[in-house]
């Protein structure tokens, strides 16, 4: 039987991204990006772009969840219709992918006024819970038990993986907040991916998902 992996405990950030084989791949992303935002800048009103970009993301993040809905069931229920044959857990479902894009839109107008931080994180967990799977996990707050990755009901000792004890999840964040808010890092995609997988294996919350068992 394969071993768990646990959290890099004292390992972050990263001391060798392992820039030569960055490199390549980090100036396709920025012309990509510059790209989309001269698209975005030629748009008079660009929420019209937006919108169905920021479901159709929420659909696809929700699947790893194990939501089933597609994006023009999302759509047809939002603008108050009835989809042939739409089951109350594709209900549920789309409204997991509608709280994504609420607490998108939330986030986004708090951005423009302060920088990322372990108060929105919180507020961000907090919106999307609301009337969902998971809204009995406390909403908002770290977790307090240790959690972990792998087939539904497994043990600990079956995990693929096992993130930071929560002893230790309150000096994590921290780390993780600093390390957000650090504005000389030598390229901001790289610092953001690094963020996200990061957050991933700290897995701060309590929730339980449908695809992945956190136990």
């Amino acid at each position: 039987m394969t071993e768990p992996v646990y959290y890099h405990l004292g390992k972050f950030p990263p001391a060798d991204p392992e820039w030569r084989q960055l490199i390549p791949l980090i100036g396709k992303a920025n012309a990509g990006l510059a790209r989309y935002d001269g698209l975005l800048s030629a748009i008079p009103n660009a929420s019209v772009l937006l919108s169905p970009l920021t479901t159709q993301e929420a659909v696809l993040l929700s699947k790893i969840e194990g939501t089933h809905v597609t994006m023009g069931e999302v759509l047809e229920l939002e603008a108050g219709g009835e989809p042939e044959d739409v089951t109350q857990p594709k209900r549920d479902d789309a409204e997991e992918i509608l709280n994504y894009r609420i607490t998108l839109r939330a986030c986004v107008d708090v951005l423009r006024e302060r920088p990322l931080s372990q108060h929105l994180l919180r507020q961000a967990h907090f919106l999307l819970m609301q009337g969902v799977r998971g809204k009995d996990k406390t909403p908002g707050n770290y977790r307090t038990e240790q959690n972990w990755i792998g087939p539904k009901g497994c043990r600990i000792d079956e995990a693929s993986f096992v993130p930071i004890a929560p002893e230790h999840l309150s000096a994590g964040m921290d780390a993780l907040e600093s390390y957000m808010n650090v504005d000389d890092e030598p390229d901001s995609l790289v610092q953001l991916a690094i963020v996200h997988v990061e957050f991933e294996a700290l897995h701060p919350f309590r929730m339980e998902m449908a695809a992945l068992a956190v136990c």
